[in-house]
């Protein structure tokens, strides 16, 4: 089924596999999920081409990480003036309020659009220059359209992240978004790679049609930066996992899941190194 439907694709990933150096595109940006045990995001990631942080939150579980607002705190602040002056945070797309628990979070939805309200009145120190409502969406989630007033009440320009657990394909999850999503709001696609959930030409299949049903400027591509680690968890991918992974999403923006977890100056030492491949 797969070979009809998709023979471009299943030619370019035989070249891909066969490509001894596949080369790495410019990354545009990382994603940082602020905990009680992550509030000092370091690396060097502006070697890859980073310029963006996208922050996961703001708040979560009802713990801010912001000053100013009627949360309590978490357990340290952020220093956000020396995050704001790094130079792989020149623009900062600020995480407003959400829930670790996937589940917490799509049943608290008007709580969480309330509290990401009053959030963005107040935002952190950065070059704030867009913002994320960290409730992530896929096709299992038969209550999402009920979102599209509540985004309205949020600041532009506004972004969401969409995944496909079910497996529903592309055209189905593009057509389920074209239905009801704003079209002010922009997409952040994860691509499942990490989790072992589809191969990443795959992914850049999703990225295609989402892109072409949405429009290019509403479509990013997250790539997740991690791989299961045996016996439970996660570990960071290698570079021989994330070389041909990043080269698939090339021409379209890519941020990595995680940075400050998964994205060690030493593997962004390679990946600069797989960048340089060809010039």
């Amino acid at each position: 089924m797969m070979r009809s439907a998709f023979p471009g694709l299943l030619l370019a990933a035989a070249l891909l596999a066969g490509c001894a150096s596949p080369v790495v595109p410019p990354i545009e940006g990382i994603v940082w999920q602020i905990d009680n045990e992550n509030t000092q995001p370091r690396g060097d990631w502006e070697k890859l081409g980073v310029h963006r942080l996208l922050v996961q939150w703001s708040a979560v579980d009802d713990l801010a990480f912001v000053e100013g607002t009627t949360l309590a705190p978490g357990a340290k602040m952020p220093d956000w003036k020396h995050i704001g002056a790094q130079p792989w945070a020149r623009e900062v797309i600020l995480g407003l309020a959400g829930h670790f628990d996937e589940r917490k979070a799509r049943a608290d939805i008007e709580g969480l659009v309330k509290m990401s309200a009053q959030l963005a009145t107040k935002p952190p120190p950065v070059n704030v220059t867009a913002w994320y409502f960290p409730v992530e969406i896929d096709p299992t989630w038969m209550e999402a359209p009920f979102l599209k007033p509540l985004l309205g009440e949020l600041p532009t320009p506004l972004w969401i992240s969409v995944y496909d657990s079910a497996n529903v394909g592309p055209e189905e999850l593009a057509q389920s978004l074209v239905e009801w999503l704003p079209p002010h709001v922009g997409v952040f696609f994860q691509d499942g790679v990490g989790v072992h959930a589809r191969e990443p030409f795959v992914a850049r299949h999703y990225a295609n049609v989402l892109a072409r049903r949405l429009g290019r400027d509403r479509v990013r591509v997250i790539a997740e930066a991690f791989r299961p680690k045996q016996g439970g968890g996660f570990r960071p991918a290698t570079l021989a996992e994330l070389r041909p992974q990043l080269a698939t999403y090339a021409g379209f923006p890519i941020y990595l899941f995680e940075g400050p977890r998964y994205v060690s100056s030493q593997l962004v030492q390679e990946l600069a190194a797989a960048q340089k491949v060809g010039k």
